[in-house]
């Protein structure tokens, strides 16, 4: 074997050199795109991934808390106005002025009688105060004996004028008299009168209580002082929202809180 001359045995070396160049930058290169990939992984070691996942996760809880608040403000400014419903008047077999309120709740139903949209207007009573200021030797009358004094003087005859029985307790009880006479009566109409913050609650007793006996016509005495648009901004008004919204909530449950007796 002949031995290599110089020029042939640069020339090798040459190559051997490029060579190991092309595997070194294959290997360099190699390790680049490995680090890159470990890189995008996500990893809790990797600070930039998880600033990325921290800003992600604090734009979605302000978007939600943002939305919340939206809703929660639109639900505030909206249920005054939500819990205000009236029907439209027709005649009638009597008209009910519900408790609470005096006296402008028999107020308006004076106006309705003058009106002539029914031929009488009745009353509900309630057992208390008055049994438990008897056995204190204190007489009181009971808050339909003065809707009754309201009555005749808005120009209700007395003979028009009738008190339900039994004794009542809340408006439930009511609504339940109510449809008894007036099925005693073969009535099919009734116009209760009640404020203005109380009459959604009144519709929707109506239509689980005595739901096809019947029709109702709810209505607001025109002299009830709530403001439902601004309805927080005195105790009287946002007092007359939260008892509404809980009776309704207790309503639609199906009326599983019962009132104490």
């Amino acid at each position: 074997m002949e031995p290599l001359s110089r020029a042939s045995y640069a020339s090798t070396v040459l190559r051997a050199t490029d060579l190991l160049a092309i595997q070194q930058h294959r290997l360099t290169a190699s390790m680049d795109r490995d680090s890159m990939r470990r890189s995008s992984m996500p990893s809790s070691d990797n600070p930039a991934v998880v600033r990325q996942l921290s800003s992600r996760a604090l734009r979605v809880l302000f978007v939600s808390v943002g939305a919340g608040l939206v809703l929660a403000l639109v639900i505030f400014l909206g249920i005054g106005p939500w819990l205000v419903v009236e029907d439209p008047l027709a005649k009638a077999g009597a008209i009910v002025v519900l408790s609470g309120a005096m006296p402008v709740r028999a107020m308006e139903a004076a106006k309705l009688y003058r009106e002539g949209y029914a031929p009488e207007v009745w009353l509900t009573h309630s057992t208390e105060p008055a049994q438990t200021l008897d056995v204190m030797g204190i007489r009181f009358a009971g808050e339909d004996h003065y809707n009754t004094l309201v009555l005749i003087h808005e120009g209700v005859p007395p003979a028009a004028i009738r008190v339900l029985e039994p004794p009542i307790v809340n408006t439930a009880d009511e609504v339940r008299v109510a449809a008894s006479a007036l099925a005693l009566t073969k009535g099919e109409t009734v116009i209760f009168v009640t404020t203005k913050a109380h009459t959604r609650r009144v519709r929707l007793l109506w239509s689980r209580l005595a739901s096809g006996q019947a029709r109702a016509i709810v209505r607001a005495a025109s002299g009830d002082p709530f403001d439902p648009r601004h309805w927080w901004r005195n105790t009287s008004d946002a007092l007359d929202v939260v008892r509404e919204v809980l009776g309704l909530l207790n309503a639609w449950a199906g009326l599983p809180i019962h009132p104490a007796r």
